[in-house]
């Protein structure tokens, strides 16, 4: 729920665009927001629109629930969290879901940074196959433009630290499975900002 503050700054907003006769259709405008729920509770991603290709494929891999048959099967303290698929060649070479980089230089490894996995191909070709979450809190700005960013948690910090905490084994796979359950929510623009309390123009 909004504060007072906020709910009088969004009616402020809305009743100067209606007395100037500017649309109002733009809050009620649809955005598709990500959401990974695991045992250990729900996060929540905005996708970035700058990043078309990348948040369409996961849309449509999230929506055809391939993510769903996999687990975080790596977690590395101070680094990341990934899961959608292993990293073997079974998954990455002659992946259908090779995407070329659409690199943003503001949109970096920081905290909660929302990115797909690739290997060691010379055109840093991501692979929607596989996504990972950035979990060092000071970032991982030598990933910059070598892996792709194309979303950032907006809810469920508690949850991305949880699962750091996890306990592994000597290949960092977590000593008890977080399978994974991915899906799409959507939500009008004015239901965005009354739900995480932010405006969807801050990340354009």
């Amino acid at each position: 729920m909004l504060s007072p503050i906020k709910s009088g700054v969004l009616f402020i907003l809305l009743f100067t665009l209606a007395c100037t006769g500017k649309d109002l259709s733009i809050y009620e405008q649809e955005v598709s927001i990500a959401k990974v729920s695991t045992r250990l509770g729900d996060m929540y991603f905005w996708m970035y629109n700058q990043t078309q290709n990348h948040k369409t494929n996961f849309i449509e891999l999230a929506n055809a629930q391939h993510y769903n048959q996999f687990t975080f099967n790596r977690v590395v303290k101070n680094f990341v969290i990934q899961g959608g698929c292993p990293d073997s060649v079974q998954y990455f070479e002659n992946s259908p879901y090779l995407l070329e980089p659409e690199f943003v230089d503001r949109f970096g490894h920081k905290y909660g940074a929302l990115g797909m996995g690739r290997d060691n191909n010379p055109d840093k070709l991501s692979n929607a196959c596989q996504f990972y979450i950035v979990c060092k809190e000071a970032g991982l700005p030598n990933l910059d433009n070598q892996y792709m960013i194309f979303g950032e948690i907006i809810e469920g910090i508690d949850v991305l630290e949880a699962i750091e905490k996890e306990s592994t084994d000597n290949k960092d796979k977590p000593l008890v499975a977080i399978p994974l359950d991915v899906s799409i929510v959507e939500f009008t623009t004015s239901q965005f900002q009354s739900r995480f309390g932010i405006e969807p123009t801050l990340f354009d």
